[in-house]
């Protein structure tokens, strides 16, 4: 089964809870969140809610897909809403549940946010869309879920002509995203952490997509 035939839905509010599990799970041993939270316990604990903040905020101002069997999760933002803002975050209750990482935890998500935000905005200045978080269940991963869950908006993108950009602090994601047509246009690391990001960008009209 190619990833254009998987079937891929909207994510609904009720799903929220559930949606919230299978991205923490995703990102548990991710090594920003690591950095974040060196306790594995309180990471456990503290991840998929954060993550269910960021579902919440992008039900909201973006789009969020899922699988029929709720495998993985992308989380979108369209073009002229990219960036998430204060009041936002707030409403959504991100802003308050960034804060339960500690203070030293929540210093270090806002000096790697706001470093990233410049990337962001160096990268791709024009309207674009920005998926800001994708993640498969790890008993799911290696079946294409991932590249199945990014189609809608990459079909959508490439039908409007608008870029689409992504982060990610996982070198082995790097190829993958390249065979969906996003090219590394930053690798640097966060000043004065210890952290490497992926900045790409995906152009309409360039890519070659794999099937």
């Amino acid at each position: 089964m190619t990833e254009k035939s998987k079937a891929i839905i909207r994510l609904e509010m009720h799903q929220l809870g559930q949606a919230a599990q299978v991205l923490g799970r995703a990102f548990q041993g991710d090594e920003g969140f690591e950095y974040i939270v060196p306790d594995e316990v309180r990471r456990a604990r503290l991840v998929p809610s954060f993550l269910g903040r960021v579902i919440s905020y992008c039900l909201l101002y973006g789009e969020v897909y899922t699988t029929p069997m709720l495998e993985g999760v992308a989380c979108w933002l369209p073009p002229g809403n990219t960036r998430p803002t204060y009041t936002r975050m707030l409403r959504t209750g991100l802003l308050t549940e960034s804060l339960k990482f500690g203070w030293a935890g929540f210093l270090k998500l806002m000096y790697i946010e706001n470093y990233l935000e410049k990337i962001h905005r160096h990268s791709v200045p024009e309207p674009h869309w920005y998926l800001w978080w994708l993640g498969v269940d790890p008993t799911h991963q290696g079946q294409s879920i991932g590249g199945a869950l990014m189609q809608p908006v990459l079909e959508r993108a490439e039908a409007e002509a608008l870029p689409c950009y992504l982060e990610t602090d996982n070198e082995a994601n790097v190829l993958f995203y390249e065979k969906h047509g996003f090219r590394v246009v930053s690798n640097d690391e966060v000043p004065e952490h210890r952290l490497r990001f992926w900045a790409m960008v995906r152009v309409a009209g360039r890519n070659i997509m794999s099937t």
